[in-house]
C-alpha cells in the first residue's frame, strides 16, 4: 500500500476503532477520498495477512490492548498526530477506558471525535443493546417498508446501519473538519442510527401528517403502484419497472404493444393494472423485455444479480465496480473528477508508528508486553 494518499482528504490522518459495519463503512468512505486511516483493533485479531473486507481497503492495521494502561497510553499518544477518532462503543465504555472525548481533547484539543451508536449517547434506550431492524423500527422506518397486507419487511442493514449511521457518521466528520478550520476547536459528533434513519425519511414523514401518503405498499413508490413496482419474466427473473411521470409510462405501454389498459390515475384501478402487466411481463425472457426497451426512456430496467451488474455495459463504461484483492466491489462515491484514482489496497499491518509519534524502540517494547500487535 502507497504511503502517500492522494485526493480531498489527503493530509486527514483518522484512528478507527474496529467494530461492526457502521464505523468501518464511515472509515471506508473517508479512506476513499484520501485519508490516512488508522485501524485499531485487538491485539488477538491482528496479523500479517491483508485484509480483504472491502470496508478494510486503504487503511492501515494495528493491534492495542486498550483495557492496559500502556495500551491507553499509546492510544492517547497516537491521537496526538490525529484528526479524527471514530469509536463505535456503547455510551461510557471509552470513558471508562480512558480514551473518551474529555480524555483525547486533553491532549488534542483539535481532535474530532465520532461516536457511532444505535440510540445516541443519551435517552432511556441509549445503554441497551440494538440493531439495524431495531433503530429503524423505533425511528418508525419500519413501519413503511413492505408490500400491502403483509408485514414490515427491513432492507437488510442498508437504512439504519450503512446510510443512516456509517454514511451520517462520515458526513459529520467532514462538518467538524470545516469547523475546526475557523475555529482551531474539535468537535464530539454523536452519530445514532435511529437520528439517521428517520431524517432519510423525512419527506415521508411530511407526506404522512399532511395525508398525502398511506399504509404501508399502497403509495406511488412503495409497490402500491402499477408504474412502480418489480414484474417477474417468462425465465423466473424480473423487470424494475419505474415508469413514474405519463411521457415515461405512454413509452413503455407503446413499446409493449398494449391498448385499453385501466386508467393508472385511478388508484381502484390500480390491482387491475397491475395484473395485466404482470401476465404480459411473464411472456417474454428477461432478455428479450431488455432489448424491447434499449435506449428508450420508459424507465424499464433489468433487476441484476450482485454477480451480474459488474458486468453491464453502464456500469462497466464508468468503472463502477473495481477489483481490489481479486474481489469486485463498488468504486469509490461520489466522483469528485479531476482527483487522481483512489489507493484501495486491502488493509495490512502498520509497523513503523513513529509517523504516528510511537518510536521503534517503545513499539518493540510494547509489543514485548503483548500490548502491541
Amino acid at each position: 500500500m502507497s504511503e502517500a494518499r492522494q485526493g480531498p482528504l489527503a493530509g486527514i490522518r483518522v484512528l478507527e476503532l474496529a467494530g461492526l459495519a457502521p464505523g468501518p463503512f464511515a472509515g471506508m468512505m473517508l479512506a476513499d477520498h484520501g485519508a490516512e486511516v488508522l485501524r485499531v483493533d485487538r491485539v488477538a485479531a491482528v496479523s500479517d495477512r491483508p485484509r480483504t473486507d472491502v470496508m478494510d481497503r486503504g487503511k492501515r492495521t494495528i493491534g492495542l490492548d486498550l483495557k492496559s494502561p500502556e495500551g491507553v497510553a499509546a492510544f492517547k499518544d497516537l491521537t496526538r498526530g490525529a484528526d479524527v477518532v471514530i469509536e463505535v462503543f456503547r455510551p461510557g465504555v471509552a470513558e471508562r477506558l480512558g480514551i473518551g472525548p474529555d480524555d483525547l481533547h486533553a491532549v488534542n484539543e483539535r481532535l474530532v471525535y465520532g461516536r457511532m451508536t444505535g440510540w445516541g449517547q443519551d435517552g432511556p434506550l441509549a445503554p441497551t443493546a440494538g440493531h439495524d431492524i431495531d433503530y429503524i423500527a423505533i425511528s418508525g422506518v419500519l413501519s413503511m417498508l413492505g408490500r400491502e397486507g403483509d408485514k414490515p419487511t427491513p432492507p437488510i442493514n442498508i437504512l439504519g446501519d450503512f446510510a443512516g449511521g456509517g454514511l451520517m457518521l462520515a458526513y459529520g466528520v467532514l462538518l467538524a473538519l470545516l469547523e475546526r478550520g475557523r475555529t482551531g476547536q474539535g468537535r464530539v459528533i454523536d452519530a445514532a442510527m435511529v437520528d439517521g434513519s428517520a431524517i432519510l425519511f423525512a419527506m415521508f414523514y411530511q407526506g404522512v401528517q399532511g395525508g398525502g401518503w398511506g399504509p404501508r405498499g399502497t403509495n406511488l413508490l412503495d409497490t402500491g403502484a402499477p408504474m412502480y413496482d418489480t414484474y417477474e419474466t417468462a425465465d423466473g427473473l424480473y423487470l424494475a419497472v419505474g415508469s413514474l411521470e405519463p411521457k415515461f409510462w405512454e413509452a413503455m405501454v407503446s413499446l409493449m404493444g398494449l391498448t385499453d389498459l385501466p386508467d393508472r390515475g385511478d388508484r381502484e384501478q390500480w390491482p387491475a393494472l397491475k395484473e395485466r402487466l404482470a401476465r404480459e411481463f411473464r411472456t417474454r425472457t428477461r432478455a428479450e423485455w431488455e432489448a424491447v426497451f434499449e435506449g428508450s426512456d420508459a424507465c424499464v430496467s433489468p433487476v441484476l444479480s450482485m454477480t451480474e451488474a459488474p458486468e453491464h455495459p453502464h456500469n462497466t463504461a464508468r468503472g463502477a465496480f473495481v477489483e481490489v484483492g481479486g474481489r469486485s466491489q463498488p468504486a469509490p462515491a461520489p466522483r469528485l473528477l479531476g482527483t487522481p484514482p483512489p489507493d484501495l489496497s486491502p488493509a495490512t499491518r502498520l509497523d513503523d508508528l513513529s509517523s504516528w509519534g510511537i518510536s521503534a524502540e517503545r513499539a518493540d517494547k510494547l509489543r514485548s508486553q503483548g500490548v502491541l500487535a
